[in-house]
Order: structure tokens, then C-alpha cells, then sequence
């Protein structure tokens, strides 16, 4: 049976109006992610929007795909952070999991950016960025790691950033072996994110007739050190270790827009 046709006949959405765990009202489906359906809904206990989050038969039927959402619903839950999503409740039934968290109503950077058509310059590209790194440092001092940083997973709200989706984050609190190279290598990768997020920002504003691709050092014109900062975090130069060090170069970035 191939992938398609599985997700056909298991991957049924529930219906509006419908009750999930006699609790959470389906208002809407409000999207479908590669290992889960997500609905919005009302709980009734107190009336506020929820949303819900089902995982795919499919993947459930899949090994190791149980065990994924298991795991993305221990790491909400230990999140505490007004920045990050906040985990509700979970519950199995007639062998669909779900998982229950806070509704933020806003938009995602994908969609603020190619159905809105929103810029950022290079001023208000690092403001947003400092405010992410922000949330991925509190991550990272929880040795969590987001490993799946994207515009899609930035939700902005009032210019105000918040990371959700963490099916494929990784906790390494409580590992008691020696897995510093590990982590390193799990930092690195979030950093490496940030800087992907941050030039596609950049690239907002960017406007070209021209039909042959240049590398961004050449295509954007940017200030020397968000340049450096950039060419960091993408590894072209040294690597950062820290976020300390993140900020300290960003900072630097920042207090130029300050003098003017």
C-alpha cells in the first residue's frame, strides 16, 4: 500500500461540531502537517479556543511515529515560556492521539510574507531575529533543541514572534551520558535556522530583473556587520558557541539604527 493511498483511507478528519474527549468542540480544521491534523476548537468547560492536535493513523501505524508525538507532547509540556505554546491536555481515544494547546491568533511568517506580501528591512529583520534568538537561548538553557526552525513554525503576532511546532525537537535533560558533542552539533543546527530565517527576511525586500543568481554577499546590500553576523551563523565563518556570542555581534548590528 503506498503512502498516499494510506493516508487516504486512515488520515479521516473529524467533523465540525464535533466533540473531542467530550470536551474540545471541532470549530474547524485548520491545518495538516506530515504527521498530524489540527483543528481548532472550543472547550467548553470554560470557552476559550483551543487548538488540537490529532496524529495521523498513518504515521501511528508507522514505527517509531507513536512514539515522535509522544515526545513532542512531554517536551509542551515543560515548556514555560509566553513566547512558546502552551500544552493543555492529551488523550487517546478510539485509537487517535491527541494533544490540546493555547490558540494564538495570528499568522505565520510563511504566510505574512507571500499571501500579505510584508517586508522587513534590514532594521526590523534583526529586531525580529533578536527576539527569536531570545526564545531558542530559553530552549537551549532547557537543553531543548528545535532542530526544525522554518517560517511556517514562526508564528507573529503583533511583531511579536512565537515558535510552535516541535514534532521534531529533541530533549537531552536527563541524558546522563556524555553527549556534549551532540548537543553542540543540535545548537549548531538551531543556529544555523535562525541565520536561514533572518536572510530570508532580508531577501524580503530584495528586487532583481536580473536572470542570473548571485550568492546574497553579492545580492543584498547590508551593513558589514549583520553580513558578519550572518556569515556565522551559516558557518561560512567560525561558528558561534554561545548565544552570548550571537548577541554581542547582533548588538553591534543593532546600535547602528541607534545612532541615526
Amino acid at each position: 500500500m503506498t503512502a498516499i493511498l494510506m493516508k487516504f483511507l486512515l488520515d479521516r478528519y473529524y467533523k465540525d461540531g464535533q466533540l473531542l474527549n467530550a470536551r474540545y468542540e471541532i470549530i474547524k480544521t485548520v491545518g495538516a502537517g506530515s504527521f498530524g491534523l489540527i483543528y481548532l476548537c472550543r472547550d467548553i468547560e470554560n470557552n476559550e479556543m483551543k487548538i488540537a492536535k490529532q496524529l495521523r493513523k498513518s504515521k501511528r501505524l508507522k514505527k517509531g511515529g507513536l512514539e515522535l508525538f509522544e515526545n513532542e507532547i512531554s517536551i509542551l509540556g515543560q515548556l514555560n515560556h509566553s513566547n512558546l505554546p502552551t500544552l493543555y491536555d492529551h488523550f487517546s481515544t478510539k485509537k487517535n492521539h491527541f494533544y490540546v494547546m493555547d490558540y494564538i491568533e495570528a499568522e505565520n511568517l510563511d504566510e505574512k510574507i507571500f499571501i500579505h506580501n510584508q517586508m522587513f528591512n534590514e532594521k526590523t529583520a534583526l529586531s525580529l531575529f533578536s527576539d527569536l534568538l531570545q526564545v531558542i537561548d530559553y530552549l537551549h538553557s532547557q537543553r531543548i533543541y528545535h532542530l526544525d526552525l522554518r517560517i511556517p513554525n514562526i508564528i507573529l503576532k503583533e511583531s511579536e514572534p512565537y515558535v510552535i511546532d516541535f514534532g521534531l525537537a529533541k530533549n537531552m535533560a536527563g541524558n546522563e551520558q556524555d553527549q556534549q558533542h551532540v548537543e553542540e552539533a543540535m545548537r549548531q543546527q538551531d543556529y544555523y535556522d535562525l541565520g536561514d530565517i533572518l536572510l530570508f527576511l532580508l531577501y524580503t525586500e530584495f528586487d532583481s530583473d536580473s536572470k542570473k543568481a548571485l550568492p546574497w554577499t553579492e545580492e543584498l546590500t547590508l551593513k558589514k556587520e549583520t553580513t558578519h553576523l550572518l556569515k556565522r551563523l551559516l558557518g561560512i565563518e567560525t561558528a558561534y558557541t554561545s548565544a552570548a556570542e550571537i548577541t554581542a555581534d547582533l548588538n553591534r548590528a543593532l546600535q547602528l539604527y541607534k545612532r541615526t
